[in-house]
Formats: C-alpha cells, structure tokens, sequence
C-alpha cells in the first residue's frame, strides 16, 4: 500500500510539473505607434508570461516606431525577462520597433520584411537635436552588445555618419532587408509564419495563447478616447461649479470627484499622466475656490487657477517629458487642448442657459431647500427694513455678490451685474431678503 501511494505522489509530482511548465507560448502583437498604450500592453503581456509560467513570447511586429522614452521602457522590460522571447518582423520594424526587436532574443523576419532606420525625429519628420541621437544611439549600441549582435551595425541605424563600407556607405542611415540581415546577423531566419518559428523552437506541441487585455484594461482604453475624456471635462466643471453655488448639498461635489478620477487615472496608469500634473490640477482648483471664498471677485487667484487647472488637465493627456514636448506631435497636442477647452466652453454654456432649469427639476429639487420664509409667515429679516436709499461703500469687491459697509454696519449685498470695486461708493436699491441688492452711486 506504502508503494502505490508513493507511485501515486510520484505521478501527481510529473503532473503538477508539466501544468507548471505550461506547455504554452504568448502571442503578442505590435502592430501600432509605439506610446504609453503600447508600452503597457507590452509590460502585461510579459507579467502574465510569468505569473501564468508561459515557456516562451512570440512578439509579432509591424511598426513605423514612435515615442522614444516608451520604446526604452520596452527594451528595457524586455532585457530584464527571465524567458525566450522571440520578435516576428511581418512586415516591418522601424526607428523605436528596430530597437525594441534587436532587444530579443532571436529575430525572424517575413519575406520582403525591413529592419533598421532609427533615426530619432521631431513630430515635423525632422532630425531631432544632437542629444536625442546620442541617447537612440547608446541604447542601439549597448542593446546589440546585450544580444550578441554588432553594436556597429546598430549604430548605423540612427547615425547617418557612420561608414561601414559596403554594409552602409557614409551618408545614409541602415535599413535592412531580410537578406541583408541574415547575412549581417540581425536576422536568426527567414520565416513565413508564427508555426514555423514554433517548430525551429521546438514548440510544436506547445499551444499558442494570443494576449488578451482584461475587462479592466478595456474600460480603462474606454476613457483615454477623447470624447469620452471630454464627456468627464464637462461633468468635472459643471459639479465644481454647482457645489461652489450650492455649499454643502455634496452631490456636485461627487460627482466631480468621481469624474476626476475616471479621467486621471486611466493616463496615469498609462504612464501619461504624472504626478507633478495631477498636481498641478488640483492647485488650479484650490485657488478657483480661494478666489470665491477666500477673496471674492476674479483677481490673480482666479486667473491662476484657471490656468493650472487647465494646464493639468491638457499635460495628463500628453506623453512629454517635464514640459519637454520635442517627441509628441503637434496633432495630438492640439487634440489635447482643443479637447479641454471645447469641454470647458461648452460646460460653460451648458451651466449659463442650463442652469436655471436643472435648480426648476424635480431632481434638483429633492436636495434642494424649496420652502420660502415670507413675512406674511412671521419670519424677519435681520437687515434692518429702512436701507432703501442709504449711501455706503463697497467693504470687498462685488462681482456680483460680496459685502458692503454702511453705517459702519456690515451686510451681503449682491450688485445688478455690474462689478462694483472695494471702497466704490453705493447706495441700497433694494433690502428684500438677507442679501442687500446694490448699485453705484
């Protein structure tokens, strides 16, 4: 009996081995700009990989590259895996995806398939400073050395002044054909499918499990659109400016803050957004509040919370590096910021004509204190009834609501529309309520 249930450790042992081994390969897909999007699908991928124990990645790649600082993030996850990881070269790996492939460990690429042509370039398509081709010129040169490949040769794939004689002649950056690097190494086979490389492998009995982004990841892609992005502007801006008008009924206040959080986070888990912008944000709107509360009237409070609010909400959405916008094309900069200031004006709108009708709806209503308390009721007012007339001056500014001094009396007072500014003189045209209405004199 002692030995059949040894026999049976034995076999649970070898089937608990191979379902750690997996028996499985991830297949994942480049096929678009290389940015913050790709850079995360590319970090889950490899994470799932090993958590999941997976013997193997095959990246399929076909890419015009894109932003630098993402692409090293990628080579970087990439030199740092602890499984094979093989790239797919279908049609094409330019600029950032000749980088993120030569950090692999073995390239194949499809017939009529380029490699090569990394030279670092502006959102206009020119040559970018000096510094920026040192830097793609270092991680090209130190990634190949990694890989066992001819630093060389990497090299000349973002520096047009390197003569590597008849390999690439002076005056021309390197783009390889399939040929071409077979014969200079940055290629282990010409291939014309994923089975193939399978096979030379030795994973033909392995199963090939394609990268699914979860419904997290999803709901998160969701929000990085634009619309919805500005959908959520416009919720941010109208609950701000409904508790703001309304202190302490706390549903605009939620709402806001929910809105806020649906926005920022999905950049910032996206490598977007960064602290110091979020930041920034949430100072504009301190100081908008500072302005209403704190100060009332529109003076520099006002107008730098504007500003940083705005700012904060435009950055998140932008992949620059500490305001240094030399990688992020002009196209999406002004997405960006037509996105956040067409919310802004339309929110504007929206709560100019929309408001009077959202504080008249029966939602509104529920939360709102409707009761009036008339004089025909027994209630008073504290403001003494005889202040028609009486001369006084403006205590703050009134733009159109603050405080007024009369008879070295203080009162709230409300102006017809026009600003009145501190010390102008008044005089009460109206002390129907609590809030003295007001005019200049």
């Amino acid at each position: 009996m002692q030995k059949i249930f040894q026999f049976i450790l034995i076999l649970l042992s070898a089937s608990t081995w191979g379902l750690s081994q997996g028996n499985k390969i991830l297949h994942l897909e480049i096929k678009a700009e290389i940015d913050a999007r790709t850079n995360r699908y590319l970090e889950l991928g490899l994470k799932k990989a090993e958590d999941e124990n997976f013997d193997g990645v095959i990246i399929e790649m076909d890419t015009y590259g894109g932003a630098v600082y993402d692409a090293n993030d990628m080579r970087n996850n990439l030199l740092e895996f602890d499984y094979p990881i093989h790239v797919y070269i279908n049609t094409k790996a330019i600029s950032a995806g000749a980088l993120i492939s030569i950090a692999c460990d073995s390239i194949y690429m499809a017939p009529g398939a380029n490699i090569g042509a990394a030279t670092v370039v502006t959102q206009t398509g020119e040559a970018a400073p000096d510094k920026y081709q040192s830097f793609m010129r270092s991680i090209m040169r130190s990634t190949a050395e990694t890989k066992g490949r001819d630093p060389k040769i990497a090299e000349a794939m973002v520096d047009e002044n390197i003569d590597l004689d008849t390999i690439s002649p002076e005056g021309t950056v390197l783009t390889f054909t399939v040929d071409e690097a077979l014969e200079n190494g940055f290629c282990e086979r010409k291939v014309e499918s994923i089975d193939e490389i399978m096979a030379l492998n030795g994973w033909s009995d392995h199963s090939l499990e394609s990268m699914e982004l979860g419904w997290s990841e999803k709901v998160i892609s969701v929000f990085l659109n634009p619309f919805v992005s500005g959908i959520l502007l416009l919720i941010i801006i109208g609950g701000i400016y409904f508790e703001l008008q309304t202190p302490g009924v706390g549903f605009p206040l939620i709402a806001a803050v929910v809105a806020a959080i649906l926005y920022f986070v999905p950049y910032y888990l996206n490598g977007l957004a960064e602290n110091w912008e979020i930041l920034l944000f949430i100072v504009g709107v301190i100081l908008i509040a500072v302005e209403v509360f704190v100060i009332p009237g529109f003076g520099i409070a006002g107008v730098l919370g504007i500003l940083c609010a705005i700012s904060g909400l435009t950055l998140v959405m932008l992949d620059n590096d500490a305001l240094d916008f030399t990688f992020v094309p002009d196209i999406n900069i002004l997405i960006s910021l037509g996105t956040v200031l067409t919310s802004t004006t339309l929110g504007m709108i929206l709560l100019f004509f929309g408001g009077v009708r959202l504080a008249n709806s029966r939602s509104f209503q529920r939360i709102a204190l409707q009761e009036t308390m008339d004089s025909s009721q027994g209630y008073t007012s504290p403001i003494d009834q005889n202040l028609i007339g009486k001369e006084g001056k403006a205590f703050t500014v009134l733009r159109p609501g603050g405080k007024v001094m009369i008879e070295d009396q203080l009162y709230d007072a409300l102006t017809r529309g026009e600003p009145i500014e501190k010390d102008e003189a008044i005089v009460v045209i109206s002390d129907d309520g609590p809030t003295l209405k007001v005019k200049k004199v």
